[in-house]
């Protein structure tokens, strides 16, 4: 799934292939005794997770998640010799946005934000708390079976399945909104904290330029640039996010989950959601409940 483009300082640089036969994800599982990675330091220009169920030795504990940083040299023994676990490799434009554009359209994904860390060796720990760790397995599991059975819609399942991941890495790691402020990116901070505080209710991009203090025209164009993706955008992401994470985790019906995103039409909510997915509410939950 990953291909060699180039070398930097001698050190290769993959990047994740993308063609229709290619999943979006993909999953290995690694050992102590098992060649790690690419059996020597490398730089990979897309995200990559890696979740140890069993830990190896002292040095590290049963329900560490490793954030690889895109773009930053790693040393793939480093998470191999731990423990037992998966790694979880992905193209980050299949998240949403232009497919076809550059690394500056997803680095501001609120849910990538954490793979764009500075931490020097590329890797930032995270603990997964023991409650959620049978999630993150049995996630991982299903990830998995839809990459094996190649069902239809099985790329909209594994996505849908990897995005609760990232919510609870989004969640454990440094606020995305802090991130932003942090990078000096005071304008995508305001514009997320904004949509992440008001997305259940009506909210417009007429709404979110008024709480920044700009024209509606110009916010649009400046998030676009920075982004490659509209105001509009991010909001119904947040939404659509939301209303995946309570399919799979309540018995609520799709029109309160609708309601509970901000999404009071129904009929307007099932062709946001069918649009983004590529199946309806219903069948999505169902597709979970299986695996």
């Amino acid at each position: 799934m990953v291909t060699p483009m180039r070398y930097r300082a001698g050190v290769p640089v993959y990047r994740y292939r993308t063609a229709p036969e290619v999943p979006p994800v993909s999953v290995v599982r690694f050992h102590p005794d098992a060649p790690a990675g690419h059996g020597r330091r490398h730089i990979h220009e897309f995200p990559v997770l890696t979740y140890i169920n069993r830990a190896a030795g002292p040095s590290a504990s049963d329900g560490d998640a490793y954030v690889l940083a895109a773009g930053a040299v790693v040393d793939p023994t480093v998470v191999a010799t731990i423990g037992e676990g998966y790694g979880v490799f992905f193209d980050p434009t299949a998240l949403g946005g232009d497919g076809q554009a550059p690394w500056s359209s997803w680095r501001s994904h609120p849910l990538l934000m954490p793979f764009l860390h500075g931490i020097p060796g590329g890797l930032l720990r995270l603990h997964v708390p023991s409650a959620r760790q049978p999630v993150w397995t049995s996630t991982i599991a299903s990830i998995e079976a839809e990459l094996a059975e190649r069902g239809d819609g099985y790329r909209q399942a594994a996505l849908a399945h990897l995005t609760l991941l990232l919510v609870d890495v989004a969640r454990l790691a440094t606020d995305v909104v802090g991130d932003l402020r942090r990078s000096n990116e005071t304008l995508l901070a305001d514009v997320f904290d904004v949509i992440e505080r008001s997305y259940a209710s009506p909210l417009s991009l007429r709404d979110v330029a008024k709480a920044v203090g700009m024209t509606p025209g110009h916010l649009t164009t400046v998030v676009r640039r920075r982004t490659g993706r509209t105001v509009v955008d991010w909001i119904t992401e947040r939404r659509m996010n939301q209303a995946r994470q309570l399919l799979a985790t309540t018995d609520l019906p799709v029109g309160e989950i609708a309601r509970r995103v901000g999404v009071p039409d129904a009929g307007y909510f099932a062709r946001l959601f069918r649009h983004g997915n590529g199946m309806t509410a219903r069948d999505w939950r169902q597709r979970v409940e299986r695996t």
